[in-house]
């Protein structure tokens, strides 16, 4: 079993113990996903590139933002899995329609929408 399939089953023991699939419809899933988004945001806003780096040194800090990427990591397993959607192949998709969006020739170093390149 690979890994994500069994993060994935843990997340789904701890909703189905809850009762709480009644909940976790897409549109639920999706503006979930959006709000710790939005929470881990909040660790960077108004930083700058040096306060972000001594502010994620401290174990606290670290501690809270590695929970918000928690979050956000099993509302995405458990919504791929709910929409019957394999994560893995998904990404793998994605990441060679970027390689075609985005040639290295023209995108390195770069951070211009592929449709300006």
């Amino acid at each position: 079993m690979n890994e994500i399939k069994k993060i994935t089953d843990m997340i789904k023991k701890f909703r189905d113990e809850r009762d709480w699939k009644q909940f976790h419809d897409p549109r639920n899933m999706a503006i979930s996903i959006v709000l710790e988004a939005s929470e881990l945001l909040e660790h960077f806003q108004w930083k700058s590139k040096e306060e972000i780096e001594q502010y994620v040194k401290n174990k606290k800090n670290r501690g809270e933002i590695q929970d918000e990427i928690a979050d956000i990591a099993a509302y995405l397993f458990e919504l791929a899995d709910n929409m019957d959607i394999d994560l893995m192949a998904a990404v793998k998709r994605k990441l060679a329609k970027n390689r075609k969006k985005y040639p290295v020739k023209k995108a390195k170093g770069k951070h211009t929408k592929y449709t300006k390149l």
